[in-house]
C-alpha cells in the first residue's frame, strides 16, 4: 500500500544526497547557491534523460545535434539581442544589503504573474504590498535591471568581450549555413544542441529549479514560412492539451483549456503546425519520465512577457510538490529573427534556395556603367566609381537618366551619361527566402527533479524510487546472500554477463540481503538478483521486484532474456 508523502522536497533532496543523485555544490567550503554536484546516479539518470529525448525529438525525424562553444563573443550576443534584452529586474535590501529578484518576491506576496512587468510596476507593487527582505525583514529600495549573463574576455589583454552563453540556440544559428550544407540541404531541417549554459541569476533559491549553471537541450526546427506544415501533426491530432491561453489571461484567469492539437492549429491557439506537434510529443516524453498528463499544462506567455525574439511561447509546465506549476520546457514560434540578424550583422547570406517546379521568365532591369565617360571624369577612381554605379537601384538610376540628372553614389557625383539602364529577360530557377524556427528548450536539472518526484513513493515506512526500466541509472543489482562459500565468485560471474548484454548492472555485497534491497529500492534500481546456496546446486538466482517485492526463480542461462521479458510483459512471480 503506497502512503502519502509530506514534503517530497525536503524527503527527495535527503535521498538524493543519500543515494548519489545530487547535492549543493562546494558543500566543504559552505556551498554556492544555484550551482548542483550530480552524483553517480544523477549522472546516469540525466544521460537517461538526454538519449530518450533524443530518441522523441532528434532520431525518428532525422533531424540532426551539434556542440559548439560555452563561450560566446560580445558581437554574436550584441547580433541576437542578448546583451539588451537579457536582464532581471532586482532590488536590494537597505539593511542587509541582499539582493533579490523583484518580479520573484512581488509574485511570491501576490500571486501575480509578474513576468513583463516594468521597474515602475514592481517599485509600486512592493511598496503596496510591504513586501520586505525576506532574510531579514529590511526595506527593499527600487528595482533596477540587472545583466544576467557571465561576462568575461577573450585572450590575455581583455581585448576581446564575452560571454557565457545563456542558450545553446545561438551555435545554431550562426552555424546554419554550413550545417544545412552538410546535410545536403535536406529541408525542414531541425538542429539540436544539448549543453552547458550559464546565467547569473540574481538570488536563485530554489535548489535545483534555479541554477546559474545547468544542462540545455535547444532544438531549432527551421521551415519555409511558406510551407508552414507538419507532416506530422495527424499523428498527434487528437492529443489533447492542458493550455492556459493567451485569451483567457487577458480575463483575469489562468485556467486551462483542453484542446486537441488538431483543433489548435485550425482555431489558432497554436500559431505553427509544428509547435503544435512538439508540444504533443513534449507531453508524451514528460508522460514517459512519470509524470501524469493532468499534472501537465502549456501556459502561454502574453506579448510582454516574451523574449524579444518570438512571435508566440507556451511554457510546458508541471506541477511539483512545494514550487507548484513549474516550467521545465519551453516552446517559442522565432520567427526569422536570429537568422536575419545575423545576416545584417555580418553580410553573409544565410537564406535558403527553393527552386521554382519550372524555371520563370521575367524581365529585368539592370544598371550597364559607360566607362569611357566615366574615365573622363573621375579617371584613376573609374574602377571604383563603376562598381558603385553597377550595385546601385536600377529604378533610382532610370529616374535620373529619363530626367538627365545627376545621381549621387557614395561620395560621387555621377552624370546620367556615365550609365545606361537596360531591359533584359533573365530565366529564374528559384527564389531565396529566411526560414522560420521553432524551438522547443528543456532544462535538464529540472526534469531530472520533476522525474525523481514524480516517481518518488512509501511502501510500508520504505521508500521506493519508481523509475521506469528504460530510465533507471542502474537496472539490476547482484547480490551474493552471504560474502563466503563461493557465492561471491557466482555473483560477480553474473554481474560480468549481465554488464556484457548491454544491461547497467550493480554489484552490492555490503550489509545484510535486507539492507541491500532497501538501498537498492531507494536508488531506483527495478531488479535485485541473488545469489544464494541453492544457486550453487541449480544454477538459478532470485529475480526480486522493487515495486511490488514479489519474487521469482530463474535460470541463468536464461537470465538476461528473463529480463527483457519482465520489461516487456511485467513482473509474474514465481508461484
Amino acid at each position: 500500500m503506497q502512503q502519502q508523502i509530506k514534503d517530497k522536497y525536503k524527503l527527495l533532496s535527503e535521498t538524493a544526497r543519500r543515494r548519489g543523485f545530487f547535492w549543493g555544490s562546494f558543500e566543504i567550503y559552505g556551498g554556492l547557491s544555484g550551482f548542483l554536484d550530480l552524483g553517480p546516479l544523477g549522472v546516469g539518470l540525466k544521460r537517461q534523460i538526454e538519449d530518450t529525448w533524443r530518441q522523441f525529438f532528434l532520431q525518428r525525424h532525422g533531424f540532426v545535434e551539434v556542440s559548439t562553444p560555452i563561450i560566446t563573443p560580445h558581437k554574436v550576443l550584441e547580433a541576437s539581442g542578448h546583451v539588451e534584452n537579457f536582464k532581471d529586474s532586482m532590488t536590494e535590501c537597505s539593511n542587509c544589503h541582499r539582493r533579490f529578484r523583484a518580479d520573484q518576491l512581488v509574485k511570491e506576496a501576490t500571486g501575480l504573474e509578474t513576468e513583463g512587468m516594468s521597474l515602475e510596476q514592481l517599485g509600486s507593487l512592493l511598496k503596496e504590498r510591504h513586501v520586505k527582505c525576506p532574510e531579514c525583514g529590511g526595506e527593499l529600495g527600487p528595482p533596477q535591471y540587472f545583466m544576467t549573463m557571465f561576462k568575461t574576455s577573450i585572450g590575455p589583454y581583455g581585448e576581446d568581450p564575452a560571454y557565457g552563453r545563456p542558450e545553446a540556440a545561438q551555435g545554431i544559428f550562426v552555424n546554419f549555413r554550413r550545417i544545412f550544407e552538410t546535410m545536403r540541404e535536406k529541408f525542414p531541417i531541425g538542429i539540436a544542441q544539448v549543453g552547458t549554459v550559464l546565467r547569473n541569476e540574481i538570488s536563485p533559491r530554489q535548489g535545483p529549479l534555479r541554477l546559474r549553471e545547468f544542462t540545455i537541450m535547444d532544438f531549432e526546427l527551421f521551415f519555409d514560412p511558406e510551407e508552414p506544415d507538419c507532416p506530422y501533426l495527424d499523428e498527434v491530432g487528437s492529443e489533447e492539451l492542458l493550455i492556459v491561453t493567451e485569451d483567457n489571461r487577458k480575463k483575469g484567469t489562468e485556467n486551462a483549456t483542453r484542446v486537441e492539437v488538431g483543433d489548435a492549429v485550425k482555431k489558432q491557439v497554436i500559431k505553427a503546425p509544428w509547435a503544435a506537434y512538439f508540444m504533443a510529443l513534449s507531453k508524451r516524453f514528460l508522460n514517459q519520465l512519470g509524470v501524469e498528463p493532468h499534472h501537465q499544462r502549456f501556459f502561454e506567455k502574453l506579448p510582454s512577457e516574451r523574449a524579444h525574439y518570438s512571435a508566440q511561447t507556451f511554457d510546458h509546465e508541471v506541477r511539483l510538490d512545494r514550487w507548484g506549476w513549474t516550467e521545465v520546457a519551453g516552446f517559442a514560434y522565432r520567427t526569422d529573427y536570429d537568422l536575419r540578424k545575423h545576416m545584417e550583422a555580418t553580410g553573409e547570406d544565410l537564406r535558403v534556395f527553393k527552386p521554382y517546379p519550372t524555371p520563370r521568365i521575367r524581365k529585368v532591369r539592370s544598371i550597364k556603367p559607360i566607362h569611357p565617360n566615366i574615365r573622363k571624369i573621375f579617371q584613376e577612381e573609374t574602377g571604383r566609381v563603376a562598381d558603385l554605379i553597377s550595385k546601385d537601384d536600377p529604378e533610382r538610376l532610370l529616374r535620373a537618366k529619363k530626367a538627365g540628372q545627376t545621381v549621387r553614389i557614395g561620395s560621387y557625383t555621377v552624370p546620367p551619361d556615365c550609365f545606361d539602364v537596360v531591359e533584359e529577360e533573365a530565366k529564374e530557377t528559384g527564389a531565396r527566402f529566411l526560414p522560420h524556427v521553432i524551438e522547443p528548450s528543456f532544462g535538464v536539472e529540472r526534469l531530472l527533479y520533476a522525474t525523481l518526484e514524480y516517481n518518488l513513493t512509501m511502501k510500508e515506512d520504505r521508500l521506493i524510487l519508481g523509475l521506469p526500466f528504460n530510465l533507471a541509472p542502474i537496472q539490476a543489482s547482484v547480490f551474493p546472500l552471504v560474502n563466503k562459500d563461493g557465492l561471491p565468485k557466482r555473483a560477480t560471474e553474473v554481474f560480468e554477463t549481465l554488464i556484457a548484454n548491454g544491461l547497467r548492472v550493480d554489484y552490492d555485497e555490503s550489509g545484510s540481503i535486507g539492507r541491500r534491497y532497501a538501498r537498492a529500492d531507494e536508488a531506483g534500481v527495478p531488479l535485485g538478483i541473488t545469489i544464494d546456496y541453492d544457486t550453487l546446486k541449480d544454477d538459478t538466482v532470485t529475480v526480486r521486484d522493487r515495486d511490488s517485492w514479489n519474487q521469482m526463480r530463474t535460470p541463468i542461462g536464461t537470465l538476461s532474456s528473463t529480463i527483457h521479458t519482465i520489461v516487456k510483459e511485467g513482473f509474474k512471480p514465481s508461484k
